[in-house]
């Protein structure tokens, strides 16, 4: 299971979800590895958004949490490490 398209804000949008990624020390190649292909997939108990968890080819452990636009789209919120 994974997601073939995922929606990016343009990378300068003070507002968008490339820069609220990038406040986290988060690339978007890391978060498109981890949607492409998610450990797993829970829901977020206080925003109810989806959350994918996965490992990068770095080694990083990392949450993404992102909505659904379709059933191969989605659009990261934010992402974050995890230890």
């Amino acid at each position: 299971m994974g997601f073939s398209q995922v929606c990016w804000d343009l990378d300068d949008d003070p507002r968008g979800n490339v820069q609220h990624i990038a406040e986290h020390d988060i690339s978007k190649e890391e978060v498109e590895e981890v949607l492409e292909h998610p450990a797993g997939i829970e829901r977020s108990r206080s925003s109810g958004l989806l959350i994918a968890f996965g490992e990068t080819t770095t080694g990083r452990l990392i949450a993404v949490v992102y909505e659904d636009i379709s059933d191969d789209s989605v659009y990261p919120v934010t992402a974050y490490e995890i230890d």
